[in-house]
């Protein structure tokens, strides 16, 4: 009588843990990056009543007879599916499509979470919304990540300037009128830069002679250069490099044919120095920054980390998790490579909780708990009538 009674009060048990695990989905259902849990029971230990019987020569063999003694939770897992995306337009917000977490710190402690909702702190760190900053390897001077090196908190500074570049290479293309004039010349003005940022102009100016074009050079430091071109049905072939003040002129596709003047001149490396305006994040994670210079420039790359059993790690509050002795250690890579998933800047990835499920689990467990009570009271009753056996 005693066994019905504790067996339906572990089923109480039980479908209440059911129910708490429902209501705890449900109540996430809009949150980003949150991975459903699901409740599974198992049986407890039986009560050996009779034991089984060995089959003789001329008797068969016995089971054995055991009455069991309640339900328990045997496990409460993370269901790590993908959720569906939601398309937000903010650079600071990321999706990982398919395998990693993303790694954030916060007062000393490394946690993993998939919710990619980041902004920007006082000091231009990415930090999520409890302020855990973003883990990735920042880039040096020239643009290169050490992406096998110990993730850092990763900013992208407001005040990030691009260095300036010296501009070493210029080109002429387009045609040159081949029935001017002998001696007629005509002008045109390259935009450089020096090593610091400073703009200059170099000044190219082209004659026209018998056998084709004098081409001269100067620019606004002093320096100067020549060279000539021969014109040969249409087109023209240069006697030697130009160079003016450092800056190799390329007239490699320069024509001269008649009458059409299309010839323009232009700068093909060098700039000035850039402030930040934006930036954009790659499926593999690099942050690539947009200057005010029209260059662009890597700033850093995020980190993700991938774990052997992530069914193992520990819920630690934030939609963020900790590993556990079973979950293995954290191996850090980058996104698209060895098993981890792309990224996808201006988008979020919502809870993976289906309200389908979780509404049939609900009733599901409200049975379930419904059943067991029944129990509790059906032997209560059988109870009442062995006591009354005495009036």
């Amino acid at each position: 009588m005693l066994r019905s009674l504790y067996s339906g009060i572990s089923g109480l048990r039980a479908h209440q843990t059911m129910l708490d695990v429902t209501g705890n989905n449900i109540a996430n259902a809009n949150s980003t990056g949150f991975k459903a849990s699901t409740t599974q029971f198992q049986d407890t230990l039986s009560q050996l009543t009779k034991n089984a019987g060995a089959p003789q020569g001329t008797t068969g063999g016995t089971n054995p007879a055991q009455i069991g003694l309640g339900v328990q939770v045997a496990a409460v897992t993370n269901d790590f599916t993908q959720g569906a995306a939601q398309s937000t337009g903010r650079a600071t917000d990321m999706m990982i499509s398919g395998d990693g977490f993303f790694v954030t710190s916060k007062g000393g402690s490394t946690t993993y979470t998939r919710a990619g909702s980041f902004d920007f702190d006082g000091m231009g760190r990415l930090v999520s919304p409890d302020g855990a900053i973003l883990q990735g390897w920042m880039a040096d001077a020239n643009g290169r990540v050490t992406t096998g090196a110990q993730p850092t908190d990763l900013s992208v500074p407001r005040t990030l300037t691009m260095p300036a570049s010296t501009t070493t290479q210029a080109k002429l293309e387009g045609n040159l009128p081949a029935d001017i004039a002998t001696g007629s010349t005509t002008t045109k003005d390259v935009r450089v830069f020096d090593q610091l940022g400073a703009a200059r102009t170099l000044s190219l100016t082209m004659t026209r002679t018998a056998t084709g074009w004098d081409i001269t050079g100067t620019d606004g430091n002093g320096g100067t250069g020549a060279t000539s071109l021969t014109l040969t049905g249409g087109q023209l072939q240069s006697t030697g490099p130009l160079q003016v003040g450092g800056v190799t002129v390329d007239m490699g596709d320069l024509t001269g044919y008649a009458g059409v003047n299309t010839v323009t001149g232009s700068a093909t490396n060098g700039s000035a120095a850039g402030t930040l305006e934006s930036f954009s994040l790659g499926s593999d994670g690099t942050l690539t920054g947009s200057f005010s210079n029209g260059g662009k420039f890597v700033i850093g790359q995020v980190a993700l980390a991938r774990f052997t059993n992530p069914a193992g790690l520990e819920k630690v509050g934030n939609t963020a998790f900790q590993p556990s002795a079973n979950s293995g250690v954290p191996q850090l890579g980058t996104a698209g490579n060895g098993g981890f998933g792309s990224l996808s800047g201006g988008q979020l990835e919502m809870s993976n909780v289906d309200l389908s499920q979780q509404f049939t689990n609900l009733i599901v467990a409200q049975r379930g708990f419904q059943a067991n009570a029944r129990i509790v009271t059906t032997s209560d009753q059988v109870l009442q009538e062995l006591v009354d056996l005495k009036r």
